[in-house]
This record gives C-alpha cells, structure tokens and sequence, in this order.
C-alpha cells in the first residue's frame, strides 16, 4: 500500500479497534450493557475492515501478467466495497436487532459492574480520537488545498482513507450514542436508554455502509482524471511545439496510483512516421512531468480533418473523459 493508501492510518485504526472490541466485550460480559456488546460488534467489524484493506494493498502490489494486463490496482477497490458493504452492514443489522430484542426484553445492568462500560467508553474516545487524528493528518497530504471532506470523500482515488476517515466519525458517533445511552440507564434505571443506544449505533453503521457502497461503486465501475489532473495532462499535450492539436482524450484510473491516458492527437501531415514516434516520445515525458501518476500512455498520432474531428470546447474534454 502506498503512502498516499493511507497505511499508517489503517494500521492506526486497526490496532486501536483491536483493543477497544477486546475491551468492549469485557465490558459487555461483565455488565451485560446492550450497547456495549453493539459497540463490540462495532470494532470487530472495523478490525476485520481494516485486515480486509491491508490484504487488498498487498494483492494490489502483484505485476502485471496475462490475465490482468493492467496489473492489480484494483484490489484495493475491491477490498473497500466488500468491507462498506458486507461487513459495516453486518455489523449495523446485529445492532439493530440486539436493540430491538433489548426493547422486547429488557435486562437491566449489573449492580457491581455499571460503572465498566462509562469507563470502558471514555478511554474508547480517546483511542478513536487518536485514529481519527492520524487519518486526518494522512488525509490532509493528499486533500487539495481548499477541498471540503465531503468532496474529499466523494472524489478521493485511494479508497483506505474515506474509509478509515468515515470509519472514525462513525466510531465517535457510536461511541457518543453508546455513553448516552448507559448513561441515562445508570442514572434512571431504565434500561430502554441502553437499548435506544443500541438500535441507533445499528443504524449509524448501516448509513455508513450506504455511503461507502455507493462510493467504492463508482471506483470499481471506472473513474476518470480528477478535472485538475486532466487540466495538466491536456496542457502537457498541447503545450509541445509538435502538436497541431489534440483530438479527443480519455483518462481511467487503473488503480489509486496509477493513471491510464489514451489520446488522439493531430501532427502536421508532412511529418514522418520516426518523427511522428520522436514527438509521441517528448509528450510521454511532458504527461509524466505533469501528473506522475500516468503511468500507462497511448497516444494514437493523427491528421487533423475538421469535417471528421471538430474541435470541441475545453470543457467537451472533460466531459469525454468522465463517460
């Protein structure tokens, strides 16, 4: 996984949920607390998510080979759709119904044992705080100057970072339901408020799972340059003394690190075919230069004719690119 996977960030969270869920069914055994055990259920789940994106960065290292000739970087993808929605919607459906079955049957805390789990989720917060803050600082490397989180979220190309990111809130969130509800338990001695608590962490962990499922779909269908990186390939392109004019261009993201572009671009029709060739080189190098990420280049040279190639708008290449 490379630096900007986000791997210090999801070895991070991986660590921290292996000790909160440890402590969290602790907590649970001890003081039979319904939304500990949802808390529990919680991080494992992040655990397991978090084993599942680190085996989906080492699959995504193979070569390249004959079978998948643009190489593996979409392991990474994978990994991050069947953790969205296998294992956060899992982990949200059991908290749901643990809640609904502590409404039906209520069970009250452990006399000896109440004051367990309001320690056991304090020093939680503190651990997921710490996750959250080493995610945000990997996230920040990468986030573009004046980019919101949400679109951040939206357009990120590496999928551990969202992930881990909305991982974390998610976390917090949970973890704030949770001491809600177990404390409004512990100071009425009703234990609905621990249930409440318990169906509310479900259906955070299930909007989660939505919201990753929809992302991680759009990485797995195929996405293009970001709109600034497609600005710099097209100026690299056409910036060269050697092109009379760029056709059409399409852009695709083999993996989070690595681009493919594949244009049509107009020569002056005297030029010969080694020089056509020694042009095609200096723009391979000029796209490099520009995005470091465009890895894999084809460039189909070309006579520009305005009856067959109109010349669209700037923004038309955007556009192609994105379909």
């Amino acid at each position: 996984m490379s630096a900007t996977g986000g791997g210090k960030a999801v070895l991070a969270a991986f660590l921290a949920n292996m000790g909160i869920a440890l402590a969290k069914l602790v907590a649970w055994l001890l003081s039979g607390s319904a939304s500990m055990l949802a808390e529990a259920i919680h991080s494992v789940a992040d655990s397991g998510n978090q084993l599942l994106l680190m085996l989906g960065g080492r699959k995504a290292r193979r070569h390249a080979d004959r079978a998948h000739p643009f190489g593996y970087g979409r392991e990474r993808y994978v990994s991050a759709f069947v953790v969205s929605i296998i294992l956060f919607s899992l982990g949200g459906l059991f908290a749901i119904y643990e809640g609904v079955e502590k409404l039906t049957h209520p069970h009250a805390l452990d006399p000896v044992w109440w004051w367990l789990p309001l320690v056991v989720l304090v020093i939680a917060i503190g651990l997921e705080s710490f996750s959250l803050r080493t995610a945000v600082k990997e996230s920040n490397r990468v986030r573009e100057q004046g980019q919101s989180w949400s679109s951040f979220i939206r357009r990120a190309k590496a999928p551990e970072l969202p992930v881990v990111l909305l991982e974390d809130v998610g976390a917090l969130t949970g973890l704030t339901f949770a001491l809600l509800g177990v404390g409004l338990t512990v100071l009425t001695g009703n234990s609905v408020f621990d249930a409440l608590g318990t169906l509310m962490i479900g259906v955070l962990l299930v909007l989660i799972a939505i919201v990753l499922g929809i992302e991680t779909k759009s990485l797995l269908v195929g996405e293009g340059a970001t709109e600034a990186d497609h600005r710099r390939i097209v100026d690299a392109i056409e910036s060269g003394p050697d092109v009379e004019r760029l056709i059409h261009i399409k852009t695709l993201y083999l993996g989070p690190d690595e681009l493919l572009v594949a244009a049509k671009v107009a020569f002056p029709a005297d030029r010969t075919v080694r020089e056509a060739a020694s042009d095609i080189d200096a723009i391979e190098e000029r796209i490099r230069a520009a995005v470091p990420i465009a890895r894999v280049i084809y460039l189909e040279p070309d006579v520009y004719r305005p009856s067959r190639d109109p010349q669209p708008p700037t923004d038309a290449f955007v556009l192609k690119s994105e379909d």
